[in-house]
């Protein structure tokens, strides 16, 4: 991000804020190399007209045709179903930029869309998308993207889950506070300062209500609401993005499961494997698992902690869509992946990239802002790039991004 990026985020949700109150409220500003604002808009500016016309207008007055960067707030489509950003940007050239949120009508990926399309966009912080959606409750809240649509999802929320559990044993935060410290070590340090105990007792106060939150999620789950129900391939999915890393066949491999769930997922996959371990931080899916397959050997421990295994000892590393946690520390995760694999040995991650849509049996893509209800389109992508980067500092070669209908899955290979 270009320096000052973030002033000009909150320039344009503050641009966006003139926008009538009936309409989608949208912001734009053009920022020039010296960072300096060229002009901005909003959506309704100018005798209601879209803030991609007001902002063309602009531009044509200062004989203005290029620009170093363009920061939107939402990533808005026309009547006829076509991006304005996309418009924008094939008349004026532009070196980067940034976006708040998708269009609320927006349901699936459009191929024209510059966000998926387009190389080097960035995204706005949790924080700002936050607000974004405040300015636009009522769109957002009507729209498909809203989790809601998924009543499991709605009804389980794993960061109140956590703030409740914490409130039992008479840590006491706000849903803000938990928002704000989404990671195992930032939520234990807020302890620590807020109630005066030592980092042992945070820490293992964390890990107590995080194994009872996903446990409780989890650990009794079914494909009833998942978006793999509208996916009967997705096992398919898996074993071809195996191969793509590894010609070893799974029933000869020595495989480490990380984040086993209720252990439907491992009994599709790893039955026929007799050298499997299963992980998770809920014992309840681990014993599930363990009744399925006799022969597995279970380990109640985090993906970020697996100090109890010997180095270079796994042959593959299965991670399926727990690396997308909440408070998950893939830092950390990606460096103990690393150092349990063998020299030479692939791992297998993947990002949960869609919610069913309960009534209608169809999938909504994207991933959960945190502390909303909105599911972003464009987040698991993101979040898949962020993964893909960790696994390059954690020491694995060759890390590819691999793209399915549920699910995005990265591949590499230890180092």
């Amino acid at each position: 991000m270009i320096p000052n990026s973030t002033h000009w985020m909150q320039h344009v949700i503050g641009v966006a804020q003139r926008g009538p109150q009936s309409g989608l409220r949208v912001g734009v500003a053009l920022v020039s190399e010296n960072n300096e604002l060229i002009c901005s808009a909003f959506e309704g500016e100018e005798g209601g007209t879209s803030w991609y016309r007001a902002l063309r207008g602009k531009m044509q007055e200062l004989g203005t045709s290029s620009a170093h960067s363009v920061f939107l707030t939402v990533n808005t489509l026309s009547a006829d179903r076509s991006f304005e950003l996309a418009e924008l940007l094939k008349e004026v050239h532009v070196d980067r930029v940034y976006i708040g949120l998708p269009d609320p009508a927006l349901t699936t990926y459009f191929d024209d869309d510059p966000v998926t399309a387009r190389g080097r966009v960035d995204r706005f912080p949790d924080d700002l998308q936050r607000e974004i959606l405040e300015q636009n409750r009522g769109f957002y809240a009507a729209s498909e993207q809203n989790i809601v649509r998924n009543p499991h999802y709605f009804a389980h929320r794993i960061s109140e889950a956590v703030s409740t559990g914490l409130g039992s044993r008479g840590f006491v935060l706000s849903r803000d506070d938990v928002n704000a410290n989404r990671g195992r070590t930032a939520l234990a340090s807020l302890l620590c300062q807020r109630h005066g105990i030592g980092s042992e007792e945070a820490d293992r106060a964390v890990g107590g209500v995080l194994s009872e939150a996903f446990d409780a999620k989890y650990g009794s789950y079914d494909y009833e609401v998942d978006a793999r129900a509208a996916n009967p391939g997705w096992a398919d999915d898996f074993m071809s993005v195996y191969r793509s890393v590894s010609a070893v066949p799974l029933s000869a491999v020595d495989v480490l499961n990380v984040g086993v769930g209720a252990g439907v997922e491992a009994a599709a996959l790893f039955s026929d494997c007799p050298q499997v371990t299963f992980v998770d931080i809920a014992e309840r899916g681990l014993a599930n698992i363990g009744g399925r397959i006799p022969l597995s050997k279970t380990l109640a421990s985090s993906a970020e902690d697996l100090s109890t295994l010997p180095n270079d000892s796994f042959g593959l590393y299965v991670s399926l869509r727990t690396y997308n946690s909440s408070f998950f520390d893939t830092p950390a995760a990606a460096s103990e992946a690393h150092r349990v694999l063998k020299p030479g040995a692939a791992i297998v991650v993947s990002v949960a990239n869609g919610f069913l849509y309960t009534q209608r049996g169809c999938v909504i893509p994207g991933l959960i802002i945190p502390g909303t209800e909105f599911v972003d389109l464009y987040r698991g992508m993101d979040t898949a790039d962020l993964i893909g980067a960790e696994l390059d500092r954690a020491g694995f070669k060759d890390v590819r991004i691999h793209p399915k209908t549920t699910e995005i899955y990265l591949t590499a290979v230890a180092a």
